[in-house]
Formats: C-alpha cells, structure tokens, sequence
C-alpha cells in the first residue's frame, strides 16, 4: 500500500512540474521576438526596455495611420508615418498615458519625430521619446530614455513647444 502512496505523490509532483513549465514555454512562443535579443513578448512592453541613446534620430513625416495595440498586459498607440525613408512603424508608449496628454495625434497630421531605431519582430521601428506636432510637443521619455510614465515621472507630458 505504501508503494502505490508513493506511486500516487510521484505523478502529483511530475503534474505539477509540467505544469508549471507550460507558462513558460508559452510565454516564449509569443509574437513580438526583438532579433538579436533573445526576449518576447508584447512589443509595447519591450519597446519600454529596448530604448537605445545611441540609435536616436529625427525624422519628420506624415501619420498614415493611428493604431491602439491591446493585449490583456499592456496596450499602446503606434504610429505609421511615411517619410522621405519609406514608411516607419513608431511606438509612442501606452494607450492610458498617451489619452492622458494635451495632444491628440491623427492621420493627415505632419509630424517630427525623435526617438531610438530598432528591430522588433524583424520590423526596423523607432521608438519615440517625443513627437512635435506644429507648436505641440509630446514628451515621452527623459535624457536618459526612461519613460515618463514610470514611477515619479508620472507628469502630463503634451504642452506648447518652447
């Protein structure tokens, strides 16, 4: 009798093994893989950890389109704006901070964009820090690329550009 016990606990512990092994798994088979990286996940929340100062630019161009990405984690505002260059994926951060702001942004608008380039899902993208909009600017991340929205820098970040 004590070695079908013992029998009963051994597959109770390889249940609860595999198990716990499955989140992960499926956790790494997730869309939005940065290349190179090695990380998944929701390409917002990644967006806030890829930030690079050495690949940030300026660019200007013409919003082709306003997308609100959603995800039971964290959803975001991305923009496709079409430039000299082609047309550029930019994520803004999100959807809850960037409806908090004193600037809406809408396909037809002409805008500057500043922000790092990088690859996410094998998408050359750029991830904004601010966007200027005629005498509107939307700040998005410090100096140092840490993003507004986090921690104490939870401040209304749209306003008048200087």
């Amino acid at each position: 009798m004590l070695r079908f016990g013992m029998f009963r606990f051994g597959l109770l512990i390889a249940a609860i093994v595999l198990l716990s092994i499955s989140p992960v798994s499926a956790a790494l088979g997730q869309p939005g893989r940065i290349r190179g990286s090695g990380e998944t996940g929701n390409p917002t929340r990644l967006s806030q950890r890829i930030y690079d100062l050495n690949t940030v630019e300026t660019f200007s161009g013409e919003v082709l389109g306003v997308d609100r990405i959603s995800s039971r984690s964290n959803g975001g505002i991305h923009l496709r704006v079409a430039t000299d260059q082609g047309i550029i994926p930019v994520h803004l951060g999100p959807t809850w901070y960037i409806e908090e702001q004193d600037i809406s942004i809408e396909q037809g608008d002409r805008i500057i964009v500043t922000g790092s380039r990088v690859t996410i899902a094998d998408e050359p993208t750029v991830i904004a820090a601010e966007v200027r909009r005629g005498d509107q600017l939307l700040n998005l991340r410090d100096q140092d690329g840490t993003p507004l929205w986090r921690g104490n820098h939870r401040t209304r970040g749209g306003h008048r550009a200087p």
